[in-house]
């Protein structure tokens, strides 16, 4: 990805952190160990294996805080990193949906609806690369969606574990929570896209 160029917003803010052309580093190491965490836990979770499930999810949860750590003590923000993170993220909710709706856990249109606003994104980072733009600065709806999501996956994980009356207040719960992490993720979804636009058009007019 192309970042020869720096584009700030109206606060002076850089979308693309100064950041190294490295690979081999170890907090990229932790991302890919991630992502391929993230299929092991949606077999799990389709076959209803979720007490495994639950140990990988957090084991991954943990390794995600230590690689930023890792990252920002001994200098190695690269901007592969910048770009493995917010995959790890996003495959692990799209996969753990697609597996808890396999399990007949939670409906099929959950996984359309979030995988269409993943898709979307998608097609904006392709573009943004092409005018020389990094992944834009992850905005505080954004964070708070994805914890939402997070969330009401390990809530739903966990609810199924046993069956009785106060698992299923909790499912119902989880499904509430869900549903206000679908909203707050396309929202954040709209904010990208107007900033990213934007940032295009303004490379278009000059």
């Amino acid at each position: 990805m192309s970042d020869t160029h720096t584009h700030s917003n109206t606060s002076g803010e850089q979308y693309s952190p100064e950041a190294r052309d490295v690979i081999f580093t170890v907090p990229n190491g932790i991302s890919v160990l991630r992502i391929i965490s993230i299929p092991v836990i949606a077999v799990l979770v389709s076959k209803h294996e979720m007490v495994a499930s639950l140990i990988i999810i957090a084991l991954s949860a943990m390794s995600d805080g230590l690689d930023g750590v890792i990252a920002r003590k001994f200098n190695q923000v690269s901007k592969l990193g910048q770009i493995l993170d917010p995959i790890a993220d996003r495959l692990l909710i799209f996969c753990s949906i697609l597996a808890l709706g396999i399990a007949h856990v939670i409906p099929w249109w959950v996984l359309i609806v979030v995988g269409m606003r993943d898709l979307l994104m998608g097609v904006l980072i392709v573009m943004l690369a092409q005018h020389g733009y990094g992944p834009l600065p992850v905005h505080f709806v954004g964070k708070t969606g994805t914890a939402l999501l997070m969330t009401a996956i390990v809530l739903l994980i966990f609810a199924d574990i046993w069956r009785n009356p106060a698992t299923l207040t909790l499912h119902l719960v989880a499904l509430a929570i869900c549903i206000w992490g679908i909203a707050l993720y396309w929202l954040a979804g709209f904010i990208y896209a107007h900033q990213g636009l934007g940032l295009i058009r303004n490379d278009n007019r000059q």
